[in-house]
């Protein structure tokens, strides 16, 4: 399919079986005349069918995980356009449709060289609805578990809090169940399986590259909340996430967009006056940057030896490393980041190596510091965190004549780093609801 076609998709009517729990996504893909079906399936558990005010919030929070998912399809292309079914968005859902659309595939467009804009129009429908009322969800909170260390401390926060809570997935990673076992509370898994004709798309020559998966991880879990009663969903995302990867012609380019505070709160915000007015999908470690959340991790011993941050364990078609590849930039970040609060010996028992003892890896962890450019596109930290990391590691014994080390604290040479200490310190705005709010501080 040539790259410079348009096409036209289109959201057809979804469909839910409570009796296994699946929900159907459906749209229609036109181009050249042509008209492909397509499905993509997400697996909640069998489940009661929603009643009355509760329906009501089911059938919206599906409606936006439905266009935030046809982001999957969209990209194909991305130019033409995307019309949908059912009630049409008013101003707060096409702002946040436009948003998730345009800079959820930043990214990708920057990869791919296209022109702005690559992002579909949503008209706005003046809304007549009446606001979302309460449901009275159950004081409850899932939270998101992606096999490393945010999703852990953020856990750990929850259980301090002292409301009952499980942990739950998007998604068949096998390493995560794993992880979630060692946490000792009911864990679930939604099922998520994407169209297979999206593969066979890409290999004739349809655009590919970074979605906002999180956006739809979140949209997915809203869904998961109304059906399985949970007020709150307490995601893991750091305040490392709001920085660009890099800019472009004053447009920010940013890897971790999903993550950001910007989709967190428009999100939020659409929930509550759409869905439900005491749902809350927020960030427990809004405030933290990654340094202050491998500090707090690096005292949580029991899952030193499940936990893995490599993307490697997360791919499609399976895992391709058995936890840590070792050679990929959140493998590297996560060492670096961890290294000043652990000891050589625990590094290596965690990393089944020691990183920075290999004078090969050098360039490989330069770039977190974007002593040369900019840093990954993959969700690692600021690059002020990777050097300050490196500056309080050349200043440890245990540390300083590691030759990554040594290399890194020559190429900083007398630039000014902030300290460890300040980086550590929670900071900055926030979307944590009141029963939380005493956690923001780690």
């Amino acid at each position: 399919m040539p790259v410079s076609e348009p096409l036209r998709l289109t959201c057809q009517s979804p469909s839910f079986e409570p009796a296994s729990g699946r929900l159907t996504l459906r749209w229609t893909l036109e181009r050249s005349g042509a008209e492909q079906r397509l499905e993509e399936r997400f697996e909640f558990g069998p489940c009661e069918a929603p009643n009355g005010p509760r329906r009501a919030a089911f059938e919206a929070a599906v409606r936006m995980l439905h266009r935030i998912a046809g982001v999957s399809y969209w990209k194909v292309a991305c130019r033409g356009t995307l019309s949908l079914e059912g009630r049409m968005p008013g101003a707060d859902e096409a702002a946040l449709l436009t948003a998730v659309y345009r800079d959820g595939l930043a990214e990708l467009a920057w990869r791919n060289d296209l022109d702005a804009p690559w992002w579909p129009e949503f008209p706005v429908t003046p809304g007549t609805a009446s606001p979302a009322s309460a449901l009275g969800l159950a004081e409850r909170v899932l939270v998101p578990m992606g096999g490393g260390k945010d999703s852990l401390v953020a856990l750990e926060r929850v259980r301090a809090a002292g409301l009952p809570f499980e942990t739950v997935q998007v998604g068949g990673a096998a390493l995560i169940p794993r992880v979630a076992e060692r946490t000792g509370v009911p864990h679930h898994v939604i099922g998520r399986r994407l169209d297979p004709a999206l593969r066979a798309l890409n290999a004739a020559g349809a655009l590919n590259g970074h979605v906002p998966i999180t956006a739809i991880n979140a949209a997915a879990l809203a869904v998961a909340a109304v059906l399985r009663d949970f007020r709150f969903v307490a995601f893991a995302n750091e305040r490392s996430a709001d920085s660009p990867t890099l800019e472009v012609g004053g447009r920010a380019v940013n890897h971790q967009w999903a993550k950001s505070l910007a989709f967190e709160a428009a999100f939020d915000d659409w929930l509550q006056r759409h869905v439900a007015a005491d749902l809350r999908v927020f960030s427990l470690l809004r405030r933290d940057r990654e340094l202050g959340i491998t500090r707090e991790f690096a005292a949580l011993e029991r899952y030193h030896d499940v936990f893995s941050s490599c993307n490697r364990n997360f791919h499609l078609d399976g895992p391709r490393t058995d936890r840590w590849c070792g050679v990929c930039p959140k493998c590297r970040f996560v060492f670096l980041a961890l290294a000043p609060f652990l000891p050589p010996a625990r590094m290596r028992a965690i990393f089944g190596r020691d990183l920075l003892a290999d004078p090969d890896a050098v360039a490989g962890f330069a770039e977190l510091l974007e002593l040369d450019g900019h840093r990954p596109f993959e969700c690692v930290g600021e690059a002020d965190e990777a050097r300050a990391a490196a500056r309080a590691l050349a200043a440890d014994p245990q540390w300083r004549a590691h030759p990554v080390v040594e290399a890194l604290d020559a190429r900083l040479g007398e630039l000014e780093v902030p300290s460890l200490a300040a980086l550590c310190r929670p900071e900055g705005p926030d979307r944590i609801p009141e029963p939380f709010g005493a956690l923001a501080t780690g």
